[in-house]
């Protein structure tokens, strides 16, 4: 008989010495890449159908105009970021919005228009007057996805 006996050697056990410091690599990760909501919408908006829609690329080239009305008051009312505003304050927002992008960007800022279906065509037609003035030509509309006849 052996005076040495062979010890056994069984698996060693995973370290969890560095799981902290993924779990909060991920919490920050996450953090950073979440866009949070920006706007507080006060304009109450149904947002009208379209069978032919396309989808915004870059929505942080995106300015949004909110055009519907408000519980209690009559004519429709103009949302910019979160206040109400009138035709004439359009231009300031959009020369607000062009300073915080770089001069590369500007040709590529988009306006969206998010009006309530049942907004007047004569509020619309102002604001696309007013961009039209400052030479803010990228004008998008938008919709939701569907055919208005079978979503009645």
């Amino acid at each position: 008989m052996s005076k040495f006996k062979k010890k056994k050697k069984g698996m060693p056990g995973i370290s969890t010495a560095s799981l902290p410091d993924i779990v909060f690599m991920l919490l920050f990760f996450f953090m950073v890449t979440t866009v949070m909501r920006e706007t507080d919408l006060k304009v109450k908006q149904t947002i009208p159908f379209a069978t032919e829609v396309k989808k915004l690329e870059r929505k942080s080239l995106v300015s949004y105009i909110y055009v519907g009305k408000i519980e209690g008051q009559g004519g429709d009312k103009i949302q910019l970021n979160d206040r109400i505003s009138s035709v004439e304050d359009i231009k300031y927002f959009i020369f607000a919005e062009r300073e915080t992008h770089s001069e590369d960007e500007i040709p590529l800022l988009t306006t969206s228009i998010k009006a309530d279906i049942n907004s007047s065509v004569g509020t619309i037609t102002d604001i696309k007057e007013e961009l039209r003035n400052i030479n803010a030509l990228k004008i998008n509309y938008s919709t939701r996805k569907g055919d208005i006849t079978k979503n009645k």
